[in-house]
């Protein structure tokens, strides 16, 4: 048998397509997981010499992981894999395996997780705005707030709006984004 040709993804439409294909894979690589990646997949330069900016291959990767599931949110989902793996996934994927896997209630994540919860239930927060909502005085870290956003990314209550004009991340419930999968958050 001949080993599998590796995929060399160079548009927009084949990173779709190899979503499509795997399932489920990383945005970038991981020494602890083998799941397939898709910056491994794409080939495209990276930064040259003298060359300002991320080079094509980091600017390709990191527009698609946020352009694939606005322009196809009922096709690719954007989540985070326990220990907080970046990934996409196909939809009917997460629907059928991932979430009824994954999914916890939010009464089993940690209180900080739970009181950023309700700040989105209420409206929508992007990043910044969870850090200093949870945080006026700054004695919560970034880094313990950005943790609680993981959990409840991981715990698939809530997820990063697909609305495809938005530059930064903007948390929402999991169930308002895809209320026809799992329940109440």
């Amino acid at each position: 048998m001949k080993p599998r040709r590796p995929v060399k993804i160079k548009t927009f439409e084949q990173a779709y397509e190899f979503v499509l294909q795997v399932k489920t894979c990383l945005i970038f690589g991981s020494k602890t997981s083998d799941l397939p990646c898709l910056w491994d997949a794409v080939d495209l330069p990276g930064r040259q010499p003298g060359q300002k900016g991320w080079g094509q291959k980091v600017e390709a990767v990191w527009a698609w992981k946020n352009e694939l599931p606005a322009q196809f949110p009922d096709e690719i989902f954007y989540g985070k894999l326990p220990g907080g793996l970046a990934m996409l996934m196909c939809v009917d994927y997460l629907r059928r395996v991932h979430y009824p896997a994954q999914h916890r209630p939010v009464s089993t994540c940690s209180p900080l997780a739970r009181r950023a919860l309700e700040l989105i239930r209420s409206e929508p927060h992007t990043t910044a705005e969870l850090r200093k909502a949870l945080s006026p005085s700054g004695a919560i870290t970034k880094s313990k707030v950005d943790g609680a956003l993981v959990e409840l990314q991981v715990t698939l209550n809530i997820t990063r709006s697909n609305a495809p004009k938005l530059k930064r991340d903007t948390w929402l419930p999991f169930t308002e984004q895809y209320p026809d999968i799992g329940g109440e958050a």
